[in-house]
């Protein structure tokens, strides 16, 4: 009898967490992005701050190093553009610095959101 309730709430626990909403896009920039990044500008980071992004031109942002291969590739970051990047960065812009991407596009979509609302 009690492997049945452990059993059972051990189902109910499992139902319960695919049942969640999925995380957040600051929950997935969290997660994935702030190894290399930050939105506001940081020390150590690798890639640039992010804060704006959404509708800058691609190499732009003060205070970074960017590739030659980014900054002449005259791409302004629609969500579309970030998208493309995101899902296979060295695929849309090789030669950028930037090595891993998002292959969820869910992740990358919720990422997407996030950064249109973080303005500088």
């Amino acid at each position: 009898m009690k492997f049945l309730l452990a059993f059972a709430a051990v189902l109910a626990g499992l139902t319960t967490s695919a049942a969640a909403a999925p995380p957040s896009g600051d929950q997935v920039f969290q997660q994935r992005c702030t190894v290399c990044h930050s939105v506001q500008p940081a020390p150590g980071k690798m890639g640039p701050p992010l804060a704006g992004v959404v509708g800058r031109k691609a190499g732009a942002a003060p205070g970074y190093a960017y590739s030659s291969a980014l900054k002449a590739s005259g791409i302004t970051w629609t969500p579309d553009q970030l998208d493309a990047f995101l899902k296979a960065p060295g695929k849309a812009v090789p030669g950028t610095k930037m090595l891993l991407g998002a292959p969820n596009p869910e992740d990358r979509a919720a990422v997407i959101q996030y950064l249109s609302t973080v303005k500088k």
